[in-house]
């Protein structure tokens, strides 16, 4: 059997230098931002969920047991522009401030401190029953 030996196929095209040169750019962005954020499990947030009602959130800023805590009420009533905002530590009061409208919601800051390791922080604004808690690590 004789047959005609046919030609392999071309390569595909090379894109062109200014895609190559973006994508390049991009990649090593991405690897710049990666190398100089801190770890993810540094920063954390948790919310109540429930599907009405005052949604309350704390968020942890911070490393290990050292955390800024930050109390959040996403959706109060828009004629509320401060509330009593309370934190906790392992079921015990801390501390109670006030908190201020910023935006939609009410935020109310603690600076950070050291709470240790596996402490629960929570917060509870005033007039809600709900109370959001996140444990440090």
């Amino acid at each position: 059997m004789t047959g005609t030996p046919t030609a392999p196929a071309p390569p595909p095209p090379a894109p062109p230098p200014r895609a190559r040169r973006s994508a390049l750019t991009l990649a090593l962005t991405g690897l710049a931002v990666s190398l100089s954020a801190t770890p993810a499990a540094a920063d954390s947030n948790a919310c109540t969920h429930h599907f009405s009602g005052p949604q309350i959130c704390i968020r942890l800023e911070g490393q290990g047991g050292r955390n800024a805590v930050t109390g959040i009420w996403t959706n109060p009533p828009r004629d509320v522009t401060s509330r009593t905002v309370s934190l906790f530590r392992n079921g015990q009061l801390i501390d109670t401030a006030t908190a201020t409208r910023s935006g939609k919601a009410l935020t109310h800051s603690w600076p950070a401190a050291d709470a240790g390791s596996d402490t629960e922080l929570c917060v509870k604004f005033r007039g809600s029953r709900r109370m959001a808690c996140q444990t440090t690590r």
